[in-house]
């Protein structure tokens, strides 16, 4: 299953619904504010330095970015605009956009929002959650920088995070510590991600082949 992750590989970018690629197979959607280490983290999931561009610059993403995994799952990178300096209409846009993709979208099977485990659950975060579990959909919270926290901080935010998040949605949304510095964590949301792809099932079916 984490090989498959390991094929990711840039598909395109879609500034509108029309450009979006067939509504077929499965994705998984990353959400998360600027600078939250949501590139990083796409990065260390798919062990590919550059896949996702790494920038100081809030709100470089402007665009829904697919990277194709398997001709049937996608990784789609969200434009981050927690607090990007970008003109009023085109955060207007932004919203209506990501809205109709979030109740349309059909391939879409989860949503994996990115927090800097030292600045968790902004509005922007609890906004992306919300749309996911309003459609129904699971949705897993990687408390990103980890490395920046002892093992005790991390232990106590990751309740805290926990605790707040089965207050406001329930048991629809999980959450973990992740680290793309140290590998923390990876393979655990790799599994949860894999998951909603059916990707272990591509993987043994791959490997009878073989």
């Amino acid at each position: 299953m984490s090989q498959l992750l390991e094929r990711a590989q840039y598909l395109l970018s879609a500034h509108n619904a029309r450009q979006l690629p067939a509504d077929t197979g499965g994705e998984v959607a990353f959400a998360g504010r600027s600078n939250a280490g949501k590139s990083s983290a796409l990065n260390a999931l798919t062990r590919r330095n550059a896949l996702a561009r790494v920038s100081k610059t809030p709100g470089r993403t402007q665009q829904l970015v697919y990277f194709q995994v398997t001709p049937e799952a996608n990784l789609v990178d969200l434009p981050g605009y927690g607090y990007a300096k970008v003109p009023l209409d085109l955060k207007a846009h932004w919203q209506a956009f990501i809205e109709k993709y979030f109740r349309t979208r059909e391939a879409l099977k989860g949503l994996v929002v990115v927090m800097d485990i030292r600045h968790p659950l902004k509005e922007y975060d609890l906004q992306m959650l919300g749309y996911a579990v309003q459609r129904g959909l699971p949705a897993h919270a990687l408390l990103t920088k980890a490395d920046k926290l002892g093992r005790g901080q991390q232990a106590q935010t990751l309740q805290k995070v926990r605790k707040e998040l089965q207050a406001a949605f329930g048991d629809s949304v999980s959450v973990q510590v992740f680290s793309s510095e140290s590998r923390l964590g990876v393979d655990e949301a790799r599994t949860v991600i894999g998951g909603w792809l059916g990707l272990e099932s591509a993987s043994e079916k791959a490997a009878a082949q073989g």
